[in-house]
């Protein structure tokens, strides 16, 4: 049976240090934290003297290449900023028919690729989907791109009703996305995401998120128009998409996700084979699969999981989640079990049907 589509407002309690340490050490064990924090220090350190280089140079352009689309929707009061990032800068036709189901929800598409080269018949098949493309230096992820496009979106739609931003870091959908979408405007105004997450304290994952009402779109803009931009993966999280559900909240804005973490928790506590699934990701969840189900959820709230890499099973079947994250099926960086047959998911009428995604995965591998 699948759960309903519904709202629910992100948690308020802070995550306290050892839950701050427990969202490194997810991958499995003691040592491969000390491997996780090493990486993050030294991807700090090395990136901090290139932000500071770069933050006292004269400022310039990181746009590389702009043109309107053919549809340059002025007056439009529905902008989404898709992020998009291929090795060969190719535009699968996985990202083409989610700028297209984009499009039919509304949104006018303001398309930022990082790639260093796009071939122009990709460039060209993307301008007939959206109101305008960029193509634009290849720093500071997706958050960076945002920033840096906030000017252009002031200039072209000063006060708009609905700010989307959304990237190409997940494949999908394999279930229909415009009820999700209605879902997050059926709550109003405020900003929406599709999945809680509580590890670093209770925030939005970055990949589709919506905000709702004038108020709450001109605060996004001045969030993202504020915001620091650096080198650094690790710094970019904590800037960027941990703090934003924080600084929204502060302005009085709802905060909410389709998939809240709570839900998450409680459908798999009462699923036998989630919990077996559960238990063989995360070496704290050892007996995890035995516990009445209330301790077994506590238990899951004590040392959250990542919703779409640990919990991308249950929602994909339980919950119709439309997304599964690339990186998941690419890498696989927690070794999680079950990962290779992520395929089976993937139902025969998706709007990205299989063949559609494995093609796109080859694009990311640079074929």
């Amino acid at each position: 049976m699948t759960e309903p589509l519904c709202l629910t407002d992100l948690h308020e309690t802070p995550p306290g240090l050892r839950r701050l340490a427990h969202g490194y050490a997810t991958s499995g064990t003691w040592r491969r934290l000390l491997v996780r924090v090493f990486l993050v220090g030294r991807d700090v350190a090395a990136n901090l003297p290139r932000d500071l280089i770069r933050a006292a140079r004269p400022a310039r352009a990181a746009l590389v290449r702009r043109e309107d689309g053919v549809r340059p929707a002025a007056g439009a009061k529905r902008i989404a900023l898709y992020v998009h990032y291929s090795p060969g800068g190719q535009v699968s036709e996985m990202v083409r028919r989610q700028l297209s189901l984009l499009s039919g929800s509304g949104f006018s598409i303001v398309f930022i690729s990082m790639a260093a080269r796009i071939p122009e018949d990709d460039w060209q098949a993307v301008r007939q989907l959206c109101a305008l493309v960029v193509q634009r230096e290849n720093f500071g992820r997706d958050f960076g791109a945002w920033h840096d496009l906030m000017p252009e979106v002031i200039s072209r739609w000063a006060e708009p009703d609905e700010l989307m931003l959304v990237n190409d870091s997940v494949l999908g959908p394999i279930t229909a996305l415009e009820p999700v979408i209605e879902t997050m405007r059926a709550g109003g105004n405020g900003l929406f995401g599709l999945t809680e997450s509580l590890q670093g304290g209770p925030h939005l994952q970055s990949y589709m998120l919506l905000a709702r009402g004038r108020a709450a779109a001109g605060d996004l803009i001045g969030f993202l128009t504020a915001m620091p931009i650096s080198h650094s993966k690790w710094l970019l999280i904590q800037m960027g998409e941990i703090k934003l559900a924080r600084w929204m909240r502060a302005r009085g804005h709802r905060v909410a996700a389709v998939f809240g973490y709570d839900r998450l928790v409680r459908a798999a506590a009462a699923d036998p084979a989630e919990r077996r699934r559960l238990a063989a990701s995360y070496h704290r969840l050892k007996g995890f699969a035995d516990l009445p189900d209330e301790q077994a959820a506590a238990l899951l709230r004590l040392w959250p999981l990542n919703p779409t890499h640990h919990m991308w099973h249950l929602l994909a079947t339980r919950f119709g989640g439309p997304f599964l994250k690339t990186e998941l099926i690419m890498r696989n960086p927690g070794r999680l079990p079950g990962v290779a047959e992520w395929s089976a998911v993937v139902p025969a009428d998706a709007p990205c049907p299989l063949p559609v995604l494995q093609a796109h995965l080859e694009t990311m591998r640079g074929g």
